[in-house]
Parts: structure tokens; sequence; C-alpha cells
């Protein structure tokens, strides 16, 4: 570790910010959690738990406390709601550093229905415009790391290897000179989560030039694996595992659906390309951000937080040969290309240190024990997806039906 540092992780109660939150505090930072708990919330929506079974939050910090002998401190807020309270904490806990996990994560989610569209609008776009303002408010020098995605390029490639956030461009002006300029590669993209991960990039944007905040966003690929080194230390502190249609991650999800006896699910003709990381790596990555920030003149850094990138159907020819499993093509529920190529740069973590973890029969056979250790707890009626990327409304019926 470089310095230890006062670390805020909002978020830090979901599937990537608690593995991260133990990851810094295990490497000697002062952490501490703000989270208003709304996936458990979301979990009693859906009537879909973790596979694995997760402890209260107080729980599971007392278990860390217990098995490391470091303390990490919680907030219940809502960043989104109660700016006063985020404020609070702020001046209060004074952090060197803010991680942003605080938004709602899942497209499917985000697509069921108009309700479920602003919900993720005001959450996601509130929370970190709500961090932003409080950074500046608090006259504070902190740097905010965000964790994004690699969904706000779109799926496609141009001929070309996605830049780590910039573009390259040429442009010639009115007389006739050629002038280089480089400019945030255009978003498409493909959900109303999604979406909002685009606006964050205008809004950290802005920030950045009119106040100088320094700021690092990841733009991450699809994570697959359950636990990390620290979550593997005790049963309090196991990590999320969620195999339903609008939260479980493809991979996460095949490997489940192998385990407990369910045909691997590909929707469409799986042609879809996508980038992934390993849990391990994710966490990993989001040290090396913090050790590695940008000056406070430096522009917002982006990375690009993936290790490799699949076809969704060779993954489940790969799941379906190592666990003899059934694949079953189904409807694709999603507005999308049947197939793309993907090609992606991930230059800045690998000259920072990160060393990949990339895709292997041992680390895929960790995941499926995990699902079969639990399987008792899978409910079959919640594997397939339901959300829907366009719907038929009727003429003068609000399409908002979820209570």
């Amino acid at each position: 570790m470089k310095n230890k540092k006062k670390i805020l992780v909002f978020g830090g109660d979901g599937f990537c910010g608690w593995p991260a939150s133990l990851h810094l505090s295990n490497a000697g930072h002062d952490v501490v959690i703000l989270d208003n708990l709304s996936r458990r919330k979301i979990d009693e929506e859906l009537e879909a738990e973790s596979l694995t079974p997760i402890q209260p939050i107080e729980t599971r910090i007392k278990a860390w406390e217990e098995v490391s002998g470091k303390k990490i401190g919680f907030h219940n807020v809502d960043i989104a709601e109660d700016y006063e309270k985020l404020f609070s904490v702020i001046m209060e806990e004074k952090p060197d550093v803010i991680v942003h996990y605080a938004e709602q994560r899942a497209a499917p989610y985000s697509m069921k229905s108009p309700r479920h569209k602003r919900y993720t609008v005001n959450n996601n776009v509130n929370a970190t415009h709500n961090t932003l303002c409080a950074i500046v408010d608090s006259g504070l020098d902190i740097h905010l790391v965000h964790l994004g995605t690699m969904g706000v390029y779109g799926y496609g490639t141009a001929g070309m290897k996605i830049p780590e956030g910039y573009l390259d461009i040429e442009v010639q002006t009115d007389e006739g000179e050629r002038v280089n300029q480089q400019i945030l590669y255009p978003t498409n993209p493909g959900s109303i989560y999604h979406m909002t991960k685009s606006q964050d990039q205008l809004l950290f944007q802005y920030y950045n030039k009119n106040d100088q905040v320094r700021i690092t966003d990841l733009h991450q690929g699809i994570v697959w694996g359950t636990n990390t080194k620290e979550t593997k230390l005790d049963d309090r502190l196991i990590n999320r595992f969620d195999y339903d249609g609008d939260y479980g991650t493809v991979l996460n999800r095949f490997l489940m659906q192998a385990a407990v006896g369910y045909p691997i699910t590909v929707h469409g003709t799986g042609g879809q390309t996508r980038a992934f990381i390993h849990i391990q790596d994710s966490v990993r990555c989001i040290e090396l951000a913090i050790d590695n920030p940008p000056a406070p003149e430096d522009r917002v850094m982006i990375f690009n937080q993936m290790t490799e990138t699949h076809r969704v159907r060779d993954l489940a020819e790969l799941v379906s040969k190592m666990a003899d499993a059934e694949i079953a093509y189904v409807s694709n529920p999603r507005k999308e290309a049947a197939e793309n190529e993907l090609h992606v740069k991930n230059d800045l973590f690998l000259s920072k240190g990160l060393n990949p973890t990339t895709l292997e029969e041992g680390l895929l056979r960790e995941v499926t024990n995990i699902a079969e250790k639990y399987a008792h707890r899978a409910d079959h009626s919640k594997i397939p997806a339901t959300s829907t990327w366009t719907k038929e409304q009727k003429p003068g019926v609000p399409g908002d039906t979820v209570k």
C-alpha cells in the first residue's frame, strides 16, 4: 500500500461494493460504507434472494472485525435523496477518496416498467450529482472513483479497438484548416441503466472542468465469480450470487443453471460479444485507481475495466461441456443486434500493474461449487429473464402496473 487513506464506499453493501470494501480495508485503508440497503429491498420486491445467504450489514461488519482485526464504519444514507445527511457525513469523515457504487446496476431491472425506468434515472443521476455537488460544497480535496460500465460505448467497434474513454478526431474549419481534437467516445447506451451511466460522464466532465474535481471513471465489463480472498475468510462475509433474470450476470447464471440442472438459457443467437472481468480483478482495479489518482489539473481519467471478451454462445458451450448441461436457445428480451464484435483497449490498468485473472476451468468450477452448495435456495421460477426492452401498451392505459 502506498499511503493509508480514508475511503468512503458508497453502495458498499452490494455485489461489487462489499468485496471492494473488504479488500481496501485489508490493504490498510480506513474504510467507511454508506448504503441505504436498497438492493436488499429490491430482493424483497422481486422475491428473489441471493443464492448465497447474505447476513445483515451489522453482522457482516462485526464478522470482518473479528476475522481481520480491522473496523469498517457504516452510515445508512440515501445519497440520492438526502443531500444534507450525505454532506454531513462527508464533513464528519473528511475522506481522501470516495468510491461510488451507489447506483441501480441492472439493465433488465431498469427496463421492467415506467416506474423502474424513473427510479433508475432518479436514483442514479441524483446519486452522482449529489456526490459531485457535496465534494465541491465541502471544500475538501477528494478523489472520486466511479464504477461505470463498458455499456456506455454500445456493442460494436467501428472497425477499431474501443479506446479508454476518449476518441482522437480530425475536424476541418471553415477556412479549410485541419484540427486534431480529443472528445469523449460517443455513447450508445442500450438500456435506461446504461443511459444513466452515459449521463454520469457528462456530469464528471463538467465538474472536472468547472471545479477541478479529481475523478476516475471505470468502464467495467460484466463481472463473474462470487468470492474474493477476503469474502472467503468467513461464511458471514460471503458475497452475493444473483441468478435471477434481472440481476444475475450472464456467466454466473450459466454456471448456476448447470449446477441445479436447469437448461443454460442463451438469448437469441448468443452472438453477443461482451467484455468480462473476475470479481477479484474488479476490486484490485479499484485499489489501483486509488493508488494512481489524477492531479487536480488533469481531465477525467477513464479506464476500461475488463480483462477479456467472449461471445455468449461460446461461454454457454464451455459451461455445457464442463458440466454436461443442456443449452436452450430462447427469445432475446433485449433490443440489440443478434451478432456483434467487440475489441477493447485496457492498456491503462495493465500499465498500473494489473495481472489479469482470465477465464479458466478452476475458477469456473469454484463458482459452480458455490452454486451446488446453495442449490436448495434456488427458485427456478426466477431464472427466466422476463423484463423486455419493447412492450405494447394499450392506448390510454398507463404501463406502470408494478406495485
